[in-house]
């Protein structure tokens, strides 16, 4: 079995004359073969080779939807809550008066999905059903309270609308295997302007929808509070549900965020083990009471 989604006839061809000339035995071919075979016989895909579709009828449905919602409170990692303990920015006020919102990632289903969804690659805009983050913030905040979304504010507009506080929702674009390949893994452009002008005009929590640890070093030290998100996919509910204090912050991280990618590759118990976060590390919050 080999996945090869354009230049498929090219392999067989290849792999047709190994075999013909002895590079590559009939005996391997045969063992692969007969792998496969076994596991869709023990599937019974023989007999019965088409999906159940009496099934498709819960393919998102609130049930189901429910459970990825609490995938995402469970999974956000919070890297930096506040100067110090002693002054937690997160959660963050419902009752604000005003709240800015920044980032094309706080408005984008395709962002907040990744790769593999819908397409092989991803896309970006209204990819499917669910809940942005920026929908989410304004689902959630008080019906009093001002959102506004400005995906690539200035300073000037930062600073003259007295923002209570601001959401910044940055990070990759989708990708798939190689096509995700990095050497800098940077967040792309304009993402860090956006964090630095934000940050630096108001109080500012950022919330990266990142498939893997990127660098933030250089930006922390600005940052008041840092949630890694990863990709939550559709349910941006639940971002915002851990954010203002529904649930607590509770996620762990589960590999090395470095500080600079001359680290790499970087792993607990490595003689250069220096982190910027270590594995397993995570912040927790309590919920607020109603």
């Amino acid at each position: 079995m080999v996945m090869l989604p354009y230049n498929y006839t090219e392999f067989i061809d290849g792999l047709t004359y190994l075999v013909n000339n002895n590079f590559v035995q009939m005996t391997r071919i045969d063992d692969a073969v007969k792998r496969i075979l076994r596991v869709k016989f023990q599937m019974g895909l023989f007999e019965n080779p088409l999906a159940d579709y009496s099934l498709t009828k819960y393919l998102g449905c609130p049930e189901h939807r429910e459970l990825a919602r609490e995938a995402v409170r469970r999974s956000l990692v919070l890297l930096k809550n506040g100067a110090n303990a002693d002054e937690p920015v997160l959660p963050l006020s419902k009752k604000a008066t005003n709240i800015l919102v920044a980032g094309a990632h706080a408005n984008n289903m395709g962002y907040q999905c990744g790769g593999w969804t819908i397409t092989w690659q991803g896309l970006s805009g209204n990819t499917t059903i669910g809940t942005t983050i920026l929908s989410a913030i304004e689902n959630t905040v008080d019906p009093e309270t001002k959102v506004v979304y400005k995906e690539n504010p200035d300073s000037e507009f930062v600073k003259s609308n007295n923002f209570s506080y601001a959401i910044v929702v940055v990070g990759e674009t989708p990708y798939a295997e190689g096509s995700g390949d990095s050497l800098n893994l940077t967040i792309p452009a304009p993402g860090p302007d956006i964090m630095t002008t934000v940050c630096a005009s108001v109080k500012c929590v950022v919330v990266l929808l990142t498939g893997r640890p990127v660098v933030i070093q250089p930006y922390l030290a600005q940052m008041d509070a840092v949630v890694a998100a990863w990709l939550p996919g559709t349910e941006g509910q639940g971002v915002a549900d851990v954010l203002f204090g529904d649930y607590g912050f509770t996620g762990k991280l589960a590999r090395t965020w470095f500080k600079t990618v001359d680290q790499l590759p970087m792993n607990v118990g490595d003689s250069h083990y220096d982190p910027l976060f270590p594995f397993g590390f995570g912040l927790t919050t309590e919920p607020v009471k109603a």
